[in-house]
Formats: C-alpha cells, structure tokens, sequence
C-alpha cells in the first residue's frame, strides 16, 4: 500500500507537553562521531536527544557550533520501550537488516506518545497492532521501497505549488508505511521537521526517518478512517479501526477480506509475543 491523499503535517511533540503520556521520550541511538547527520536527525548524548539543525558531521550535541537543538532529557530504551529488541526479532524473523530495533527506538523520540499512552495493556497493544500493519505492509519489514518501478513517475503532483524538486520519479513508496507522492513527503517531512521534500531518499538510507514517516502516519493521519490508528487503540476502538485508517478504501467492508485476515492474524501473533489479550473489535 502506498499512502495516498492529502495528508496534513502535524508539529511534533515537544517534550514538555508529552510529559502527561511519558515520564520522558526513549533516548535515540547514542551520537555517533563518524556519522553524517541530515538537518531534522536525532541523536541522544549525555542521557539528552539532540536534533540537528543541518547536515553536520563530528560536532558534538552542545557543543559550541549550536549546530544540535537539546530536545530534553531522555530515558534508556531497556525497560521503556514495550517491545524488546528480542520480541521485535521474533516477530520479524526474516526482515531486511535496514530496518533495525535501534531504527524504531530513535524513531520514537519523535512522538513519546505512540505505544506510551494508558496501561500496560494499552502499550503493549497499539505497539503489537502497529507492527501487525507494518508487517502486512512490507511483507514482514522485508520491501523497504516500492517493488513496481514503473509506478514512480505517477507519484508527482505538478499541481502542488511546491512541485517536484528531487525529480518527478522520486516519490515512489518508501519505508514500513510505504510513503508515496510529494505531497506527502513534504507532510511528513515538515511535521518532522526533516526536509523530506528535497531528500526523499532519506526515507530509504536512514532507518530512524523510515520508522518515523510510519509512526508520524500512525499518531497524525486518518487516512481513509475517521480517527488515527493511534486514536483507535488508546480510545478503544480497535484493531479494525486501525486496518480501516491504513487501507479501508480497498479492504474493509468485505472489500478484501483475506487481507483483513492477514492483519487480525499478525496482531494476534504480535500480541501473544508481548503477553497481552488483543481484545475485541478486531475486524473492519
């Protein structure tokens, strides 16, 4: 599935306001001397997130270039995020290495609140249904671009007043959501503050940015749907509501019931790995 429609950009979170969702958000992957960072990546450092203003290299989060913007104190991932490193591997079993645990646990210092809302219980479901998604999505975090080639030229809205400055074969599906169309890469990429309009590739090369198009569709959009994946899970919707926010145009409804199937099954198997009932309302 590539997301498509309109999709409005949604601010982050600041750290402040998650505060009533997260005693703190997850520390990134910890800053890395050698590593290029693109303007809008974070990296943590001295037990603080750190997002960089532009691409830089070798500068050290607070030091004197003020190249890095402290985004606040953060937490160890061990113990915060529901979803260890050997759960995640056990339910992806065979994904491509692009998509790593220390990816997803960056990714989430973008929004506290994904998977960091209500009980336990609550956590643990709407971090085992968003996987479950992700998993129909990717075949199992295995597709980490659009297979069909021949779609990339169609992904180009020329009626955009922001147009198609990386190319017009540049916005083919990328990532676990399979973001497609300039449109919404420059939604996603404003609302996460990472030029995702003139670098869409970042989707692709950088697995923290990949995490974050996917978590940033699950926290902001309704796509088809009438509320976020997000939304459903922590107000008690249900699973259903999340396969009908995603894909419910083509799916839901008995518009694809097999595919439906496929997503109850992976959420249903992603739960029973984190030792929490999926509860009711599973179907769309």
């Amino acid at each position: 599935m590539a997301v498509a429609g309109v999709l409005a950009a949604v601010p982050l979170a600041s750290p402040a306001s998650a505060s009533s969702t997260s005693a703190a958000p997850i520390c990134a992957s910890e800053w890395n001397t050698t590593k290029a960072y693109a303007g809008g990546l974070v990296a943590s450092y001295q037990g603080h997130n750190w997002r960089a203003k532009w691409w830089t290299r070798g500068n050290v989060p607070g030091g004197p270039s003020a190249i890095w913007t402290d985004q606040g104190a953060c937490e160890a991932s061990e113990g915060n995020f529901v979803v260890t490193e050997a759960q995640f591997n056990e339910m992806f079993p065979k994904r491509n290495p692009f998509y790593t645990y220390n990816g997803l646990v960056t990714a989430l210092s973008a929004y506290p609140a994904f998977a960091g809302t209500g009980s336990d219980t609550v956590k643990k479901q709407e971090a085992a249904a968003f996987l479950a998604n992700i998993n129909h999505e990717t075949a199992g975090l295995f597709y980490i671009v659009e297979v069909n080639t021949a779609n990339y030229p169609h992904y180009c809205d020329t009626d955009q007043p922001f147009g198609c400055p990386a190319g017009r074969s540049s916005y083919y599906g990328r990532g676990p959501i399979q973001l497609s169309w300039n449109y919404n890469y420059k939604a996603a990429g404003d609302a996460l503050g990472i030029d995702l309009l003139n670098n869409p590739n970042l989707v692709q090369t950088e697995a923290s940015v990949a995490w974050m198009t996917g978590i940033w569709y699950w926290m902001t959009q309704n796509g088809p749907g009438t509320m976020t994946p997000h939304t459903a899970m922590v107000n008690g919707a249900g699973f259903g509501e999340t396969i009908r926010s995603i894909n419910g145009f083509l799916e839901c409804d008995g518009g694809n019931p097999r595919q439906v199937q496929s997503r109850i099954d992976a959420y249903k198997r992603f739960a029973a790995i984190l030792g929490v009932d999926p509860g009711d309302k599973l179907s769309c």
